[in-house]
């Protein structure tokens, strides 16, 4: 038995003649009634009852419809859920982002995506963005988002592996203890002189926040009383709440620190902003829900650019 008969079938009952029916499924009647007569001879039982006004189904074929009836609703919300993951708006995304775009860029776009995609499961993870491209690398995410300091480097070294998308810059801003004195305007940047600053470590495969600290000291001349190293940028944060160090954070679209304990900053002059960046795999764009990601964040990306 085929989904074809069953809707045929269904039709020809619903119409009450094969006539109706024939001219409804622009079909030639004798195919319909072959393909009800072959029903009838694969389940060994009359499905129909003919009489003078038409056709009226048989207890048997009144089962036949209801439970017909049920497989046919279930096989068109079946393709209609298949074509969905087909148009990127159904399906599971895994996403690796760094925590500084955890905290504001990533769910203003999925605040975004939600609104044309509900049906995609979103799954995150929060790993340095050596470990991001790793999982990207073993298929253990879809897209990885980070920060780095030389986009046009990084491009050139891993465009044959992934496809990348430029979403734009990251500024670099003061954060400083809470309750200290600063003025309301932009910082020198000389206010980082003889003080403790707190930076991550260095990552070669990533150059990024460290590179672009030491770049901006390097080029106006500031010298820090010590320089404090931590794993990751979040865990800079704790020790500027705590007194203890000062930092140049990334504040992507200046709304990032707002949630610490932190005095924010503008500097001025501005250190260069960091870039961020959304991987895929190469080719994994072929993938719809991917696809449709992308492209929003591509479009987001121009929309802030233009």
């Amino acid at each position: 038995m085929e989904l074809r008969q069953l809707r045929q079938f269904a039709a020809v009952v619903e119409a009450g003649s094969f006539t109706a029916a024939a001219a409804q499924l622009r079909l030639a009647q004798p195919s319909l009634s072959a393909t009800v007569a072959k029903l009838e001879t694969e389940f060994g039982v009359p499905l129909l009852t003919r009489t003078g006004r038409g056709v009226e189904p048989t207890a048997a074929g009144r089962y036949l419809l209801e439970g017909g009836t049920r497989l046919l609703g279930e096989a068109d919300d079946l393709a209609t859920s298949i074509r969905r993951f087909g148009e990127g708006v159904a399906g599971v995304l895994t996403i690796a982002a760094v925590p500084v775009l955890m905290w504001h860029r990533i769910p203003a776009l999925l605040r975004a995506h939600a609104a044309e995609a509900p049906d995609v499961e979103i799954r995150l993870v929060d790993p340095p963005p050596w470990e991001a491209i790793e999982l990207l690398r073993e298929r253990a995410v879809d897209v990885a988002a980070i920060n780095v300091a030389d986009p046009r480097r990084f491009a050139m070294r891993h465009r044959a592996d992934f496809e990348i998308v430029d979403w734009g810059d990251v500024p670099l801003v003061a954060a400083l203890p809470p309750g200290e004195d600063a003025p309301s305007g932009p910082l020198p940047l000389s206010v980082f002189n003889d003080r403790v600053v707190v930076l991550p470590y260095r990552a070669a495969a990533v150059p990024s926040l460290p590179e672009a600290v030491d770049e901006a000291f390097r080029r106006h001349g500031v010298a820090p009383a010590a320089v404090r190293t931590v794993e990751t940028i979040q865990a800079s944060v704790p020790l500027v709440e705590a007194g203890l160090a000062a930092a140049i954070l990334p504040d992507p679209d200046r709304a990032s620190l707002g949630r610490f304990r932190v005095v924010v900053r503008e500097l001025e002059p501005a250190p260069r902003p960091l870039r961020a960046l959304v991987l895929a795999r190469a080719g994994a764009s072929q993938d719809a829900a991917i696809r449709r990601l992308l492209q929003r964040i591509y479009a987001e990306a121009r929309s802030v650019g233009a």
